[in-house]
């Protein structure tokens, strides 16, 4: 039998890609407990606040541990914030919103929910990150503070991934790269995107949900695309 989780968290579930994975969730696991948190869902939660963060790992497993948990925050542009072209774009304060939201609270929300992973069976721990978080496939340069920030969560999704394996042999900490998505966060750049690449939120979550389902525990710690490929680092 294939991946079938009882105990289902998703962390950013208002979001476009976090609502599709609800949706998509829901409908393929019926009989789960899933547990959907944002600022102002049913499952709140103040990302702001790691006492908050931590109250939603108890809420979660409550009743039994974590299967799967898939963190589905982030940010590219916001306001007057938007990815820098150049040098001259960079601030101190782009720098501390895109990382504190990019990077610290996924590793905050690792801190917290990582210990609650069912240790019986096969669990997973999945933060979505981006391709432009890879080093080694960086030709265009730019979007300093984003690339950064998403090169960082994927040292985190590595560290912890070390550091759980050592007591969770069957666990699975990935990240996962949507593709571009058609949704607010990339909507000043879908001008840019090959056509055919500026996916739905729903086409995105059914395919970031199939890599889910085919992942083994010998492959904790890496990064994957929404086609199953492995985003090298």
């Amino acid at each position: 039998m294939g991946f079938d989780p009882k105990n289902i968290a998703i962390i950013g579930a208002s979001g476009a890609i976090g609502s599709a994975f609800t949706k998509r969730l829901s409908a393929t696991y019926p009989s789960a407990s899933l547990f959907a948190f944002s600022r102002n869902g049913e499952h709140s939660i103040n990302y702001a606040s790691e006492n908050s963060i931590a109250e939603a790992s108890e809420i979660a497993t409550k009743d039994k541990p974590l299967d799967l948990v898939v963190v589905a925050n982030g940010i590219l542009h916001d306001g007057e914030l938007m990815p820098e072209k150049s040098l001259r774009d960079l601030s101190a304060e782009k720098f501390h919103r895109v990382f504190e939201v990019n990077t610290i609270i996924p590793a905050l929300i690792a801190k917290h929910f990582l210990p609650k992973l069912n240790k019986q069976q096969t669990s997973i721990f999945a933060a979505l990150s981006a391709r432009v978080g890879s080093i080694s496939d960086n030709k265009l340069g730019g979007w300093y503070s984003y690339r950064a920030s998403k090169s960082a969560l994927n040292m985190i999704i590595k560290n912890a991934a070390i550091e759980v394996g050592r007591r969770n042999k069957q666990a699975i900490i990935v990240g996962l790269h949507p593709g571009t998505v058609g949704s607010d966060l990339s909507k000043p750049f879908q001008d840019n995107v090959a056509k055919g690449k500026l996916f739905t939120p729903e086409y995105s979550a059914d395919k970031l949900l199939a890599v889910l389902q085919s992942l083994t525990p010998e492959q904790t710690g890496k990064c994957f695309a929404w086609d199953g490929k492995e985003v090298l680092p």
